[in-house]
């Protein structure tokens, strides 16, 4: 069986290139020409993280419903669906809302949550999202 395109990645949230140059990126980014290539998957969980906490201190985002709908807009992704399947995953409703600096075990649950429904499993343990929202800070 093939693994999920995000996991083969090492970029488990699916993030799309762009200008920015992520810690642990790849040097050869030709295996995908839409989404990041990271050297190991900690690099893609940190990138995950630092994106996240960008859209509470950029942009006020502090609802689950906020937050997947800016990461994986309506125009090509059933984005109530997703904020459901993370928020029920993360023990939270929708439109609750959510401090990550004060709360980094809610934002793992998140990340956890929201890699299982990029790929349609969550392969990592627990230790990676702590040690991936640590580099993030």
């Amino acid at each position: 069986m093939i693994a999920p395109r995000g996991i083969r990645n090492n970029n488990p949230g699916n993030i799309e290139r762009n200008k920015t140059r992520w810690d642990g990126m790849s040097d050869d980014q030709s295996s995908d020409t839409r989404f990041c290539v990271f050297e190991h998957p900690i690099f893609g969980l940190r990138a995950m993280v630092r994106i996240l906490i960008n859209y509470q201190r950029r942009y006020g985002l502090m609802s689950l419903d906020l937050i997947i709908g800016r990461w994986a807009p309506v125009i090509e992704n059933d984005t109530a669906a997703y904020a459901l399947h993370v928020a029920k995953a993360a023990g939270l409703d929708v439109d609750e809302m959510i401090d990550f600096n004060a709360n980094r075990k809610i934002l793992a649950q998140i990340v956890k949550a929201m890699v299982r429904h990029e790929n349609g499993c969550q392969p990592y343990p627990n230790w990676l999202y702590d040690h991936a929202i640590k580099l993030a800070l």
